[in-house]
């Protein structure tokens, strides 16, 4: 029997809310130029586990380099609570930083080297 655990979170002035079920508390600390500067903590999660509450007019989207990743942040604030990355274009990847409340210390962090994404991804792939 598989447990799972259900989340909020959401950027930092409350415009963007999100709702998340996870059923391992596993995340990703990657060191690519993106993710060392936001402090993205990556919680990968299907779509159909995730729930956009309230926000999605607040959201603009960053995209670089193949354009694959959607990073949205809050067009206020500028907080980036989650995006769609382009290791799982068909999921949502949720910063453990913006869940709410002191969860980040019920999950294991794995580093992965970004920095050659490339060579990698295979190791964050299903």
């Amino acid at each position: 029997m598989t447990s799972t655990h259900t989340f909020t979170g959401g950027c930092h002035c409350g415009a963007v809310r999100y709702l998340v079920t996870v059923e391992q508390l596993a995340a990703i600390d990657c060191n690519c130029s993106i993710c060392t500067k936001k402090g993205f903590l990556h919680l990968i999660v299907p779509r159909s586990q995730f729930t956009l509450l309230q926000g999605s007019d607040a959201l603009n989207t960053y995209t670089f380099n193949t354009g694959i990743a959607q990073h949205h942040f809050c067009r206020h604030c500028g907080i980036h609570a989650f995006y769609q990355p382009r290791s799982h274009p068909d999921s949502y990847d949720v910063n453990v930083r913006c869940l709410d409340g002191k969860v980040l210390d019920l999950f294991m962090i794995s580093p992965f080297d970004g920095q050659h994404w490339e060579d990698n991804v295979h190791q964050i792939r299903d």
